[in-house]
């Protein structure tokens, strides 16, 4: 039993580590594929668990492969570039404007097509945005990294971690949404966008939103109104409709998902804007095979004695102050361990206390993360995007600005989340 416990937490551990800092620039997987076999291979995981755990995740891991097609189909489309034009015309070259303007498309685009849309597509785009208007990029880029993980509170689509609270809640589509839709604005109000907009008062650090130097930039807004993308917009609302009919029918919200990213394929592959390998490449699959592999060392973990330490930490029930509880643990956990791990181990110790009180654990895990580099894939990837542009994060300015959003924000936002199951119910 030791040696079992043991050997689990040193292949998250290196599963973790390797996660954070890819050696070599290779993918996650390389190294979470073999940890898992070897917790497989010592024993410390029987195979039914692992039958188990593959069980639970495939739908989730079908259902984000088919949001990531999707989301990069829609790319191509050139939804996000109209993103950006419709920024820079809208924030006039005026910076804290256009910060406005990134919260609004982060928080839709992340509510809609998940936070890896948010930090994969809509970040660039933000870069190239602020450096057209010779602004800062600091603050906006901030802002997609943050709200990629508050923003992705809403949908059980929003979020790979929402997926897997959504298959243990018992809740249907639209009750998800309607639960969460409160705690999800003041988060992102009371909490996000109130803070990075007072950053400035606070001694020691330099305001966010003061212009670039003159001269850096090409000029406040393009000329031209950008042209959408109608049939992108309607495939994707389609979708939408797809996710609550599904749920509203007991089927599997993956399906929809599918639907949708099966009809930008078709297209796209008529018109020859793509070609099959690159769908494939578009689905992920190193980063879905790491999902897999990382439930399987969880799962180990749990089996192993995590569930009944945890177990004892986690309060019961859905009154105010357990929800508060359950929320703050999720924050520390997804932190110390990811969130990806966290959702996967307190998850199945919430549900018997019933929805709420594995919400709450869910605004933990997705509001929380913003504390570290760490704590969440999203704010990971984010990262490695950031350095390609070649801007620098300044690790002291990342944690005051976390330190500044996510206590407020999370309690804000679990407040929130008892007043609705309040009114609302479950």
């Amino acid at each position: 039993m030791v040696v079992a416990e043991s050997l689990s937490l040193a292949m998250l551990l290196v599963v973790l580590v390797c996660a954070v800092v890819r050696p070599f620039r290779l993918p996650e997987a390389v190294f979470a594929v073999p940890a898992a076999a070897v917790v497989i291979a010592a024993g410390a995981i029987t195979p039914a668990h692992v039958r188990d755990e593959a069980e639970r995740l495939g739908p989730v891991i079908g259902f984000l492969a088919a949001v990531l097609v999707l989301a990069k189909l829609c790319d191509d489309e050139g939804l996000f570039h109209a993103c950006g034009t419709w920024m820079a015309r809208w924030s006039a070259g005026r910076p804290g404007r256009l910060l406005g303007a990134v919260f609004a498309l982060a928080s839709a685009i992340t509510a809609v097509l998940s936070l890896d849309a948010t930090v994969v597509l809509l970040t660039p785009v933000v870069f190239a945005t602020a450096a057209h208007m010779g602004a800062r990029p600091t603050p906006h880029v901030y802002a997609c990294t943050h709200l990629s993980n508050t923003a992705s509170t809403l949908l059980p689509v929003s979020n790979l971690t929402n997926l897997l609270a959504f298959t243990a809640s018992g809740l249907s589509f639209t009750r998800f949404g309607a639960l969460m839709a409160l705690p999800w604005l003041v988060a992102i109000d009371g909490g996000t966008s109130r803070a990075l907009k007072a950053w400035g008062r606070i001694p020691g650090l330099p305001p966010l939103l003061r212009p670039r130097a003159a001269g850096r930039g090409a000029g406040p807004h393009p000329a031209e109104p950008p042209e959408l993308p109608l049939f992108a917009l309607l495939t994707v609302a389609g979708t939408l409709a797809g996710f609550v009919l599904t749920s509203a029918l007991g089927i599997n919200p993956a399906w929809a998902a599918a639907a949708g990213a099966l009809v930008m394929a078709v297209r796209a592959l008529a018109r020859r804007h793509t070609t099959p390998a690159a769908v494939v490449r578009a689905a992920g699959l190193p980063f879905l095979a790491f999902v897999l592999a990382l439930g399987i060392v969880v799962r180990a973990v749990v089996d192993n004695g995590l569930a009944d330490a945890l177990g004892h930490l986690l309060p019961d029930g859905t009154a105010l102050p357990a929800l508060l509880g359950s929320a703050a643990l999720a924050a520390v956990l997804a932190n110390v361990i990811n969130n990806l791990p966290a959702v996967l181990v307190l998850v199945p110790l919430a549900a018997p206390s019933g929805p709420g009180a594995v919400l709450a654990v869910l605004l933990g895990v997705n509001i929380g993360p913003n504390l570290t580099y760490a704590g969440s894939l999203a704010t990971l990837l984010w990262r490695r995007i950031v350095h390609h542009h070649e801007h620098d994060v300044d690790l002291r300015e990342f944690t005051a600005l976390g330190l500044l959003t996510v206590p407020a924000a999370l309690a804000l936002a679990t407040v929130a989340l008892w007043l609705s199951l309040r009114l609302i119910g479950t």
